[in-house]
């Protein structure tokens, strides 16, 4: 019956996460509220998550990543880019790969993935190339790079954490070193030689109007306030138009005079021209409902828009939602973007999709691009958010620079304490914590916005399934099934099998879920078959990070979607071969480094 009941949840849990109906970290919290509704763990069990060490050592490593990023440490990477990447893109892939791969191997790769996107983007400008052919192979090298240390990914942490629960000890930080640094170097290969024929440029050059990626032209009217409008003698706070349609207010022209933002307070007056971003039917229903005076033979050029756009006070910018952000699953009209951060969004591109009308009901996304208009002011106010991040670098003044050395020490001291097993990577992480807040790299209260809580819940929820499938033997049925489908086969393929489920697994759940649900199987089926458990657990840790082929199977592929204007079926091109690169090459190092007889 418990057999039953858990493996019902597991499909069920499977076909949410899939579906989407809710988010990942939400879905996993939902299924250990149900598995201790229903008994088949105890709450002590349920909520065992929150305090398993996988999850405690995930979060601290966040905070440390926090702490090195916060300081510029990896700002002295833009001046290598710039003085060995040279201007053969093969060269720049290996440049960057090199630079940015073993950087990956000791902080969390989606924040090595938003601290490079920016600087990625100016190099690109500067060498006049499409940021696309440069984007995909970022996020590439950073998921590649992540597999170099233990502490490279969220997933290393949690794989470790299972094989301790399944008795076989924690990973140490360099166990699986030789191996990532191997898969690391042919996938660099691959990226640099063969990847550039496969990605196609589906961005315009960055130093061209930003607009003209967004083709806002269409979008862009003029309308005058006539003697029998409402508006005359208001202001446009006041007469809410921005908030009832769908409609953004850019310039007014009063008496010749042009007024840019912001506007909010401006008296509006018979004859005032306002230059305005809308969809059709609202220019339609504004006009008649507000007396307003459409100007039909009005057709802004590429130039014209960008001087109204930009100004001496003025900018225009691309914003990126990260996946910590509150705005996922809300509307840019129920947040009040406009009043929040001083700032119109004039369009939203996700991938290669661009949406540009309707924008104040758009449901946001992670990983969608917002193009944004407002006065420079507010774009160093974009720019501290924890929620988004604007996809231009940093201002270096803002970093606290004078303390990179000692953000470097705290890192290493975590790393080299763990490595020499003189503390546990859990008690040396969180002494790192402490440490770096003691110091002034980071301010008490960053640590909670450095944080992806999302990843945190969605491992808190996951390790009770894992915990309900052991004991209600689900696991031993689904090992005795694969042992059976499988008996004849050798064990490299058995261990190839293996790695092909979990990569499979990995592009429509995640990367942590997969390792939670697999390692426990594929531990089952090597002591079945009397294999070594350590290379299924490595095989299964590896392929839950060989995310390539969607833009949403791993965070950073998400995060240059958008950026880099790509469409679906993009990420299957260029990375459905890496997968089955990887899904040849990965099992025979495995067997040829761990070998497949248990060690005693």
């Amino acid at each position: 019956m418990e057999i039953t009941l858990t493996l019902s949840l597991l499909v069920v849990a499977l076909i949410a996460f899939i579906f989407e109906w809710l988010p990942v970290d939400i879905t996993a919290i939902c299924v250990t509220i149900v598995l201790m509704v229903l008994g088949l763990v105890t709450p002590e069990e349920g909520i065992a998550g929150f305090g398993n060490s996988a999850t405690i050592t995930v979060m601290a490593m966040f905070i440390l990543s926090a702490g090195i990023t916060r300081t510029g440490v990896v700002q002295v990477a833009r001046d290598l880019l710039t003085k060995w990447g040279g201007n053969n893109l093969t060269q720049q892939i290996v440049v960057m790969g090199i630079i940015v791969g073993p950087i990956s191997g000791f902080i969390n790769n989606t924040a090595v993935v938003a601290i490079f996107l920016p600087i990625i983007e100016d190099w690109c400008k500067r060498q006049r190339i499409s940021v696309s052919k440069l984007l995909m192979p970022l996020s590439f090298v950073t998921i590649l790079g992540g597999m170099i240390t233990l502490i490279g990914t969220s997933t290393n942490i949690l794989a470790s954490g299972v094989s301790k629960k399944l008795g076989y000890g924690e990973f140490s930080i360099f166990q699986f070193t030789q191996l990532g640094i191997l898969t690391f170097i042919i996938g660099l290969i691959y990226l640099a030689f063969i990847a550039p024929k496969l990605i196609p440029n589906r961005k315009g050059l960055t130093d061209e109007f930003i607009g003209q990626d967004y083709d806002i032209k269409e979008y862009f009217s003029e309308l005058i306030i006539t003697p029998r409008s409402s508006l005359v003698g208001q202001t446009l706070n006041r007469s809410e138009i921005q908030r009832k349609f769908d409609l953004d207010v850019l310039e007014i022209l009063q008496n010749g005079v042009r007024f840019s933002q912001p506007l909010g307070d401006k008296v509006l007056g018979i004859g005032d021209i306002l230059v305005v971003r809308s969809s059709k039917d609202d220019l339609l229903k504004i006009r008649e409902e507000r007396g307003l005076s459409l100007l039909p033979d009005v057709q802004f050029k590429a130039d014209e828009i960008e001087s109204i756009l930009t100004s001496e006070e003025e900018k225009i910018g691309e914003v990126l939602i990260l996946s910590n952000s509150r705005l996922i699953g809300t509307t840019l009209k129920d947040l009040r973007f406009r009043q929040r951060y001083n700032a119109t969004v004039l369009a939203i591109r996700r991938g290669a999709e661009l949406l540009r009308g309707r924008l104040g009901r758009i449901p946001l996304r992670f990983g969608d691009l917002l193009l944004v208009q407002g006065p420079k002011q507010s774009f160093i106010g974009l720019q501290t958010t924890r929620e988004l991040l604007v996809l231009e670098q940093q201002n270096v003044e803002s970093l606290r620079t004078d303390k990179a050395l000692i953000a470097v020490l705290i890192t290493v001291g975590v790393i080299g304490v763990a490595a020499f097993d003189l503390l546990p990577i859990l008690v040396t992480a969180l002494i790192g914590v402490v440490l770096m807040i003691i110091t002034g790299c980071l301010k008490p209260g960053e640590i909670y916005g450095a944080v992806r809580w999302d990843v945190i819940f969605l491992l808190a929820g996951l390790i009770p399934l894992g915990t309900a499938m052991d004991k209600s033997g689900a696991t031993e049925l689904l090992a005795n099934f694969i042992v059976g489908l499988g008996g004849n086969l050798s064990g490299y393929w058995i261990l190839t099998f293996f790695f092909v489920a979990t990569s499979l697994l990995t592009e429509i759940l995640s990367n942590n879920a997969s390792v939670v649900l697999m390692i426990p199987i594929a531990v089952q089926v090597a002591n079945s078959l009397n294999l070594n458990p350590l290379a299924f657990m490595f095989a299964v840790t590896f392929a839950a990070s060989n995310s390539f082929m969607t833009p949403i199977g791993y965070q950073t592929n998400t995060m240059v979607y958008g950026p880099g204007g790509y469409k679906f079926l993009d990420f299957m091109r260029v990375g459905g071969p890496l997968n089955l690169l990887m899904a040849i090459v990965t099992p025979l190092l495995i067997v040829w480094l761990y070998g497949l007889q248990p060690v005693n």
